[in-house]
């Protein structure tokens, strides 16, 4: 078994040593965007704008990674930054704390780095000003609620030249990579593509509340473009701030469609409903089935959010070919590889320590029907890392912004996502399959 954390180097030499080398690909912006300087950097200043429930998992990461510090907090919520400022130090940062991004860019004149973690509709008017002000941007997904605001996005990363990872953290992810690389790339495990199913289910949740007296005041809230404290604290599930399940939820896997097919799709057709919840905007469930075309045929993946049971394990994403499928999840749980009964053995996988045996309690020759095909043989990953799951894509950013990587998933590679997933909601509202063509995903 691979263990992580490892540096690049260790990470190459134990792929070398089951059998051959991994080539690390990235998705990286034009050469002219890309910083060509080697920053002599040895601490990187940060500020995190958004201390809701994604800026405090990214805060976690933030703090686990050595040449990093975090000196300026933002959230127009003052019971927020309170928060903040006192988690911070008790960890021993002292960090000035501002109610709106202007004053934050204004006043911080020692900052490298910003971090977004607002809610969707406010990504592309921070994120474009802290571009313009000289700032490598990491901004989570999706890029906006609205295609024109993520499109703004691509076109400053490129007119300033400065980074801006989109915080697909699956695009770093070592087990990701090891298994797109290697396995389906290197070994060509899963044969000849011909579908891919991947979903997210979770149970039904009550909205969020807050703490008495901590109430922004109409006015400020309406200054942000919010109507109440309860549409701030439950925004994803509004229009003209959020963009849905499909943009909360299934934008991480439509973003895994993309990238391991490595085409975009030539259409979509959805469907989904608000049939659950009463106080919503967005519909509460949805099924996407997108038309790849492959070089060696077309290959249909569907994706199923249901945000009204936990049911179907989990979230994960599943690529399955005439002589094997993989199942990926950042939970490595959930994550197994299946062999066809005709593909030929992978004895020699398992010698070279890239997969391991996975005990299943299913008989093998257990069968319901004279029809039915013979069980898959099931196997584990050799890959393991152990750091929390935004933490390689956080360091991925940092080691571009010094000149020693280049960015994982810059904006203009996920614009493609972006784009197809702003569809999908189109396909529901309209109701019709939508045709999708190159030109149109492209920022």
């Amino acid at each position: 078994m691979v263990k992580y954390p490892l540096t690049r180097r260790e990470f190459l030499g134990a792929t070398a040593a089951a059998g051959a080398s991994l080539l690390l690909t990235s998705c990286t912006p034009p050469e002219d965007t890309v910083e060509k300087k080697t920053s002599g950097l040895s601490m990187i200043h940060v500020a995190l704008i958004g201390y809701g429930e994604e800026g405090k998992v990214l805060l976690e990461s933030l703090l686990k990674i050595d040449g990093i510090q975090v000196v300026a907090l933002c959230d127009i919520w003052e019971y927020h930054r309170k928060e903040g400022a006192h988690y911070l130090k008790d960890m021993g940062s002292e960090v000035r704390a501002y109610e709106n991004y202007e004053d934050l860019l204004d006043k911080e004149k020692d900052l490298q780095a910003v971090i977004v973690a607002t809610p969707d509709f406010w990504h592309a008017p921070i994120t474009n000003a802290c571009l313009k002000a000289g700032l490598n941007v990491y901004c989570e997904k999706m890029m906006s609620n609205t295609l024109e605001g993520a499109k703004s996005m691509v076109q400053t990363m490129r007119s300033t030249g400065k980074l801006l990872q989109i915080g697909h953290q699956r695009r770093s992810n070592p087990r990701y990579r090891f298994a797109l690389e290697r396995l389906i790339n290197g070994e060509k495990i899963c044969g000849r593509f011909t579908a891919a199913n991947a979903q997210w289910n979770r149970a039904v949740k009550p909205d969020f509340g807050w703490p008495k007296h901590s109430d922004i005041s109409p006015e400020q809230l309406a200054k942000y473009g919010f109507k109440d404290m309860h549409q701030f604290r439950n925004w994803r599930w509004f229009r003209g701030l959020g963009g849905g399940p499909l943009s909360d939820l299934g934008a991480h896997q439509i973003d895994i469609f993309n990238w391991w097919f490595g085409v975009t799709p030539k259409s979509v057709i959805a469907s989904g409903g608000l049939d659950y919840y009463e106080n919503h905007d967005w519909y509460d469930n949805a099924m996407v089935i997108y038309e790849y075309q492959l070089p060696k045929g077309v290959a249909r993946a569907m994706y199923q959010v249901q945000t009204t049971t936990s049911a179907g394990g989990g979230y994960w994403e599943m690529f399955m070919g005439d002589e094997g499928t993989i199942k990926m999840s950042e939970d490595p749980k959930l994550t197994a590889i299946y062999r066809e009964d005709g593909a030929k053995p992978w004895d020699d996988l398992i010698q070279r320590n890239i997969f391991l045996p996975k005990n299943d309690d299913t008989a093998a020759d257990a069968k319901v029907d004279a029809r039915e095909t013979a069980a898959l043989a099931k196997y584990d990953m050799a890959v393991s890392f152990n750091k929390p799951p935004h933490m390689p894509h956080l360091e991925n950013f940092f080691n571009a912004i010094r000149g020693k990587e280049k960015l994982n998933c810059p904006a203009d590679e996920a614009y493609r996502s972006e784009y197809i997933i702003h569809k999908a909601n189109e396909s529901i509202a309209e109701g019709k399959r939508i045709i999708l063509t190159p030109e149109e995903v492209e920022a």
